[in-house]
């Protein structure tokens, strides 16, 4: 008999069920079994702790947060030389120092004259206009002086280098070649 809520035309789709086997009652444990099984007793290996997992390989792991850091080994003591090493050496700051000063001199000088410039052509163009003689411009002239004023500050650059700097260079390549004869010696 069909179904009064379907129609001839639009038979009720077939779900299949998955497959199951029968339910079965596990075994019944005999008379004399007991009621539970205790846990296998633990492995016991000797690690100073029955029962507890061996120690962490890595010591700086902590286990707490709270626990103070180990502290490291102390490197073997070294004898301390007599003179003083060439990276701890007073000349090289003072090396440092003029090669610095010097260093800025130079590239102010240089780059302080070239701004100028720009910034008179920028700003006074009535100035960079007028002529100095004989229909040289100011602007020219002041361009053409960029060349002898960069030359100026590199011979000012080398002069200082040869009157300061080498003296101190040379002081510190004799004591470095001093100091690697010494450890050579040892």
């Amino acid at each position: 008999m069909p179904d009064a809520f379907s129609s001839p035309e639009h038979p009720k789709p077939h779900r299949q069920q998955p497959h199951r086997p029968p339910y079965s009652p596990p075994p019944s444990p005999s008379p004399r079994a007991p009621l539970y099984q205790p846990y296998p007793p633990p492995q016991e290996e000797d690690h100073g702790h029955p029962g507890h997992p061996p120690p962490d390989p890595d010591p700086t792991r902590l286990t707490y947060p709270w626990q103070p850091r180990p502290r490291p080994a102390e490197p073997p003591q070294r004898r301390m030389p007599r003179h003083r090493l060439l990276g701890q050496h007073s000349d090289i700051r003072l090396l440092r120092g003029a090669y610095r000063r010097q260093r800025r001199v130079a590239t102010l000088t240089a780059l302080g004259y070239f701004t100028l410039f720009l910034i008179l052509s920028a700003f006074a163009p009535s100035l960079m206009t007028s002529t100095v003689s004989g229909g040289l411009s100011t602007g020219l002239l002041l361009g053409l002086l960029q060349v002898p004023v960069t030359c100026l500050a590199i011979a000012v650059y080398e002069y200082s280098a040869r009157r300061r700097l080498d003296p101190i260079a040379d002081r510190i390549r004799r004591q470095s070649e001093l100091d690697a004869r010494r450890e050579a010696a040892r």
